[in-house]
């Protein structure tokens, strides 16, 4: 058949779109689910049509059908039809024989004591449960429970099993068997809720419920497929979700990853981005991983089960509760200790914004007990000072902290918890076995916690330890308005030393720290804690880096607690660890408004010495050596020297150079003040914002429409509170990401993995790399053979991946992108098109990144090994030069260049060195950090390899080190990490050119 003229493809005969046509509905987002109803009555109808095309689909439809029944004999029947129309079997008595295809339902319900039943529908199933259901007639809460159709029509073990434990736990499930891509369709038409306004389109069938579990993870909207546009995806999930209002978790099996060695290092790359960061977009809360591989079978662990059915009671009893009955508690920081920094938290006003919460709690028709009026924020975090010196129990220091508490209408909570209570917290039941912990390595004991918090602080309740009192009990104290409890949380460790357990996998934290956050739970009968502000310390402890366990710190000392965490909206990549290893339901807060830098007085003088000589430069020639005295002495020198590269710059091309130089220092943005929780920033702050923004008019005010919508962050911590529904948005920064991460109050999550770099980072990162190349060749360099780039989970979030945008263009790549945007390699740039050689680059990977970002990890380490393959000169290819350099000295994996912390473990432990004062000179800085960095990552199982002999050669040849700093909320002296790494990665790399000669 000739081609059309315009030379596109002639796709199928009018009669097959037509047909295909039938199956859809006028919905974007169900196209794949009507795709799947096709697929079941396509080859019916499709056998009277004529043609070779049409045969050839009708038999794809056919094989993919019985292919998706699955069972032997349909599998039978599948390659019987293969052989039969393509291995040119000649005549009828040749043909083989074959089945008509044994179906089972796209979708349905199940249950194990139903002996084989499927419920065509969500009420059907419970008309029978209502009869036989272990809980019938019961009233217990109802969970919709989505399945893998795949798993049910194979008979997983796992699916009984789960159904069985959540009922054992009171949960009535209502499981739905789905293939995976239709699940919007459910939620949208099968579910409904009691919060539920607009019903019209639920269909016969549908059934109310109080949470909905997903254990196939995706996004809610075209699942695996992904067959919507990102954005639009994400849209019409939050959209279906918002209108149930009620907890939507994910709790899978992990399908790609065995439980030996998710137990051993935590989930690895893909299997993350499945049950984390996918759903995440969908505002997916409480994720609890309840199994994994063992061999080709899957295996439940129930000690996962029984954590995700106590989280899920949680939240519904907050939705169930009289508001006046539910216990709250407040949860401030006090870190570092003994500075005056109780009741603080980045970019927050803690102080106001407790008197706002505690107003809204009271207005809720929560009980706050006498709150008075006129709440007085500073003299609560006074009377949390005044408890911590009270903490030892001396009669004095209990009545003044009695009187600062009565003073802002509280009432001082004091629970001494004993050694042996705390013992019972933190046991686990001396009966499982196997059956509960899964087929683990070795069989936990049943108080392995116990014994490994012993081993580190002595036995519990011993003299001297932090916290406890003369008697050997932990006194955990707070402010009690009525119901609602305000602390401060507890110090993580020794004293002086509270962040080393972040970072050392085997510690734990102190008995005391886990007195208190058990009380919460076992004493104060605590209904849901809210952490107020960015940051605290519970989601940092030991434990799984991604996907708790049961012996993870952070699962163990959280137990059931629903989580409401405040955070600044511009901090995406520390909330995720709060979301995946805290159960935090985030609700961001903005950033204070923005205000510009000017100049200091000896910078005013030289700018009007610049002015003047500018004005009369005939006349000015007397000012020439004051200017250059006054520079100097501000230390402006160094960054704009009069003369560079042994030639003496031209003074006139040197002031204007200055002048330059102090307007971009005068305009340089920096957060003015601190953000009150929920209030809605002023006419002149909103103008401060704008005037920081920039854009078109009509930009300016939906920006402004949106910043005052500030209010919404009370009302986000409001719906979580009811266990509702909190809507998920983007996390970032106004100024770099616009007004999509606007208004606040939302449960922030981060950037699609798949997406990054965006393909504004891209650009953005090549712009960036062409100047550090441009700065080198300045110096008569050339070009550097090596530079380090630090990938920061962080700025990588904030920016879309500006600094992976760094490392392809220094290396000469690009991405290259699916159908739907996401990126699926990164492609070599020819050297004629590059125009330059290609430069290596040894990655500073943060821990945050090489947790979220291990796919991008993956495509970079596959980028530099073909690099490192390419057919191409040395002199041309320094990647190339440097691998087969180290592959003659017998050095395995060579093009290895993702270096981080070991595996789960966090932090280069430089800022512990500088604060304990244990270093006499830099270079041992320099080599703590190569020491905790020389772990590399990528694809094939490189999840850690220790490869210090990669890191300290790239060190050698390391030309440049670059470090993007993104924000204008923080500077380089405001963060210790930019020391601690990339100080100290410059430290490393200066020695090794040393020894190197």
């Amino acid at each position: 058949m000739a081609p059309p003229k315009d030379g596109k493809k002639a796709g199928p005969p009018p009669a097959v779109k037509k047909i295909l046509e039938l199956f859809g509905s006028n919905r974007e987002e169900d196209r794949v689910a009507g795709y799947l109803t096709m697929l079941k009555f396509g080859p019916k109808l499709l056998r009277y049509l004529p043609g070779k095309k049409v045969k050839h689909l009708r038999n794809w439809l056919e094989v993919y059908g019985y292919w998706n029944q699955a069972g032997a004999t349909n599998v039978l029947s599948m390659f019987s039809l293969i052989v039969n129309e393509y291995a040119g079997l000649a005549g009828a008595d040749s043909k083989l024989k074959t089945d008509e295809v044994t179906e089972m339902p796209n979708q349905g319900c199940v249950h194990p004591n139903a002996r084989g039943m499927v419920f065509k529908d969500p009420a059907s199933y419970l008309e029978w449960y209502e009869r036989e259901g272990p809980l019938r007639s019961t009233g217990a809460p109802r969970v919709a429970l989505l399945l893998y159709r795949k798993h049910v029509i194979t008979n997983m073990s796992y699916i009984p099993a789960l159904i069985s434990e959540m009922e054992d736990g009171g949960l009535v499930p209502v499981p739905i068997f789905i293939n995976g891509v239709e699940a919007h369709t459910v939620v949208r038409d099968l579910l409904t809720t009691a919060r539920e306004q607009d019903k019209t389109t639920l269909k016969k069938g549908a059934v109310q419920v109080d949470a909905i579990v997903s254990t196939i993870g995706f996004p809610l909207v075209g699942g695996p497929a992904g067959s919507v546009e990102a954005g639009r995806q994400q849209e019409i999930g939050a959209e279906i979700l918002s209108s149930k209002n009620v907890p939507y978790v994910v709790a899978a099996p992990l399908l790609i990853q065995d439980i030996e060695s998710w137990e051993a290092t935590g989930m690895t790359g893909l299997q993350s981005i499945v049950l984390y960061a996918l759903p995440e977009l969908d505002g997916a809360i409480d994720t609890v991983p309840i199994g994994g591989l063992v061999g080709d079978d899957i295996f439940l662990v129930k000690e996962r089960v029984k954590r995700l059915v106590g989280r899920l009671r949680g939240w519904i009893d907050l939705a169930t509760k009289p508001r006046d009955e539910v216990n709250l508690a407040v949860m401030l920081y006090g870190f570092p200790p003994g500075v005056g920094a109780t009741g603080t938290a980045a970019l927050l006003n803690v102080p106001k914004s407790l008197e706002g919460l505690l107003k809204r709690l009271k207005g809720d028709g929560y009980d706050v007990g006498d709150l008075p009026g006129n709440v007085d924020g500073e003299g609560i975090l006074t009377a949390l000072r005044a408890l911590e010196d009270a903490r030892a129990g001396a009669a004095h220091l209990v009545g003044a902290a009695e009187e600062a508490a009565a003073a802002v209408g509280a009432e001082v909570v004091r629970e001494e918890v004993s050694p042996s209570e705390l013992s019972r917290w933190l046991s686990f039941p001396e009966h499982w076995g196997p059956t509960e912990w899964g087929p683990l390595p070795y069989l936990p004991d049943s108080k392995i916690l116990l014994d490994r918090l012993e081993q580190q602080w002595g036995q519990l309740g011993s003299p001297g330890q932090l916290g406890a009192t003369p008697d050997g009990k932990y006194a955990c104290l707070g402010l009690r308005f009525g119901k609602v409890t305000v602390g401060v949380q507890p110090m993580l460790g020794i004293e002086g030393d509270p962040m080393r357990l972040l970072f050392e996998r085997d510690l734990t934290p102190a008995p005391y720290y886990c007195a208190y956050y058990k009380a919460l739970e076992f004493s104060w009968d605590i209904n849901a804690v809210i952490h107020f502000g960015t940051h605290g310390t519970v989601e940092w402890l030991p434990g799984s880096p991604v996907g708790n366990t049961g012996l993870s710190w952070p699962d163990v000392l959280l137990g059931n607690l629903p989580n409401v965490y405040v955070y600044t909206a511009n901090n995406p990549s520390e909330s995720v660890v709060a979301k995946r290893r805290g159960y935090g339901t985030i609700v961001s807060h903005n950033v204070p408004p923005y205000g510009r830098s000017g100049l200091y007085k000896e910078l005013l003088s030289l700018r009007d010495l610049l002015n003047e000589y500018r004005e009369d430069r005939a006349e000015g020639a007397a000012l020439r050596e004051p200017i250059e005295e006054l520079v100097k002495a501000t230390g402006l020198y160094s960054e704009c020297p009069l003369e560079r590269e042994g030639e003496v710059l031209g003074f006139d091309a040197w002031v204007q150079e200055l002048v330059s130089y102090l307007d971009v220092v005068e305009n340089r943005l920096f957060s003015e003040g601190l953000h009150v929780f929920g209030q809605v920033p002023t006419d002149a702050q909103v103008e401060a914002y704008l005037q920081a923004y920039g854009g078109e008019a009509a930009e300016a005010a939906e920006i402004s429409h949106l910043l005052r919508r500030s209010d919404e962050e009370l009302d986000g911590v409001a719906r979580a509170l009811r266990g509702e529904y909190v809507l998920p948005a983007p996390g970032g920064d106004l100024l770099r990401d616009g007004p999509g991460v606007l208004p606040t109050g939302r449960n922030i999550h981060a950037l699609d993995p798949y997406r990054m770099p965006s393909e504004t980072a891209e650009v953005r990162g090549a712009a960036a790399a062409s100047k550090i190349l441009d700065a080198h060749r300045r110096q008569g360099s050339g070009f550097p053979e090596t530079c380090s780039v630090a990938l920061w989970g962080l700025d990588a979030i904030k920016t879309g991946g500006d600094s992976v945008g760094i490392v392809l263009a220094l290396v000469g790549a690009r991405t290259i992108r699916d159908s739907t945007g996401r990126v699926a390699r990164f492609e070599l740039i020819s050297l004629d098109e590059l125009g330059r050689p290609r430069c290596d680059v040894v990655a500073n990977v943060s821990a945050l990144f090489r947790d979220q970002f291990k796919n991008v990890l993956e495509l970079l380490d596959d980028l530099m090994l073909r690099a490192s393959r390419a057919d191409e000169p040395v002199e041309m290819n320094f990647v190339k030069k440097h691998t087969e350099k180290l592959e003659r000295e017998g050095v395995d994996r060579a093009s290895s260049r993702m270096f981080s912390n070991p595996s789960g473990d966090y932090g280069s432990m430089v800022n512990e060195r500088v604060g304990s004062g244990n270093w006499d000179e830099g270079g041992e800085l320099g080599d703590t950090w190569v020491s905790r960095n020389a772990f590399s990552y990528g694809k094939g199982g490189e999840a850690g390899n220790a490869r210090p002999e990669v890191l300290k050669a790239l060190l050698e040849t390391t030309d440049r080190v670059v470090q993007g700093v993104d924000s204008v909320e923080y500077g380089l002296t405001d963060i210790q990490e930019y020391y601690a790494n990339t100080g100290a990665l410059m430290r490393a790399a200066e020695d090794a050119r040393r020894r190197r000669g």
